[in-house]
C-alpha cells in the first residue's frame, strides 16, 4: 500500500530524499566560502613571514603524502587553539588554523594538528559527513510528516484529503524532535572519522625526527 491518511508514501520518500540530500550538498559546495566568513580566514596567497611559509611547506609536505591536491592554507584570528578542514573536494580543500593555535604550540604539536586535518581530507570526510546529513535529514522529515498526517486524522478528526493543522503543528514538533535523535547519529560518525583523522595524522607528524 503506497499511501494512507491522504499521503502517498513514494512521493513524500521522494520529495524528502531531494530536499534533505540537496540541502545539504549545496552546504557541502559552499562550505569553503562560509567557513572564510564566518572564521575571517585569510588565505596565504604568498607567504609574508616565515611561519607563514613554514604552514605552507608543511601542508604541501602532508598532501603529497597523501596523494591529494594542494590545499588552500589559512589564517584565522580566535586566542583559542583551533584548526579545520573543508571543502567539496579533497583536491580543492581549506585548512585553516587559529592565531591563537601558533601563538599557543611549538611547530611539532602545530604539524601534528595539521596532519589531523589533512587526514580528514584525505579520507574524504566532509563528503562522507554531507551524504550522512543528508539521508538523515531525509528520513527526519518523511516520518515527520508520517507522523503528523496520523496525528491530523486520529486526534484532530482531520476528514479531509487535505493536511489541517494538526498535520503542520506536529510536523513541525517531529521535525524537531527527530532533528536532535539525527544530531546524535551524525556526531556518533563524525567522532568515528575522528578517531581515522587521528590515525592518518599519526603517520603523518611522526614523532620520529631527525
Amino acid at each position: 500500500m503506497h499511501s494512507a491518511g491522504g499521503l502517498n508514501y513514494i512521493s513524500l520518500a521522494v520529495m524528502c530524499g531531494i530536499y534533505g540530500m540537496v540541502g545539504s550538498m549545496v552546504s557541502l559546495f559552499i562550505s569553503k566560502w562560509m567557513a572564510k566568513r564566518s572564521t575571517g580566514t585569510v588565505v596565504i596567497e604568498s607567504p609574508r613571514t616565515a611561519t607563514e611559509q613554514w604552514l605552507v611547506d608543511t601542508v604541501a609536505k602532508q598532501a603529497r603524502a597523501v596523494n591529494i591536491g594542494m590545499p588552500e592554507v589559512g589564517i584565522f584570528n580566535n586566542s583559542q587553539p583551533n584548526a579545520f578542514a573543508t571543502g567539496w573536494n579533497k583536491n580543492k580543500a581549506l585548512v585553516a588554523v587559529s592565531s591563537g593555535l601558533l601563538q599557543n604550540m611549538n611547530q611539532d604539536e602545530v604539524e601534528a594538528v595539521l596532519a589531523h586535518e589533512i587526514g580528514h581530507v584525505a579520507n574524504g570526510d566532509m563528503v562522507t559527513l554531507a551524504l550522512i546529513q543528508g539521508v538523515v535529514n531525509a528520513f527526519v522529515m518523511f516520518f515527520a510528516r508520517i507522523v503528523g498526517s496520523f496525528v491530523d486524522r486520529t486526534v484532530f478528526k482531520n476528514t479531509s484529503d487535505r493536511p489541517g493543522i494538526g498535520y503542520f503543528i506536529t510536523s513541525i514538533v517531529m521535525d524537531i524532535l527527530l532533528g536532535f535523535l539525527a544530531s546524535a547519529i551524525v556526531m556518533w560518525f563524525s567522532r568515528l572519522r575522528e578517531f581515522r583523522a587521528d590515525q592518518m595524522g599519526a603517520k603523518l607528524a611522526s614523532r620520529e625526527k631527525k
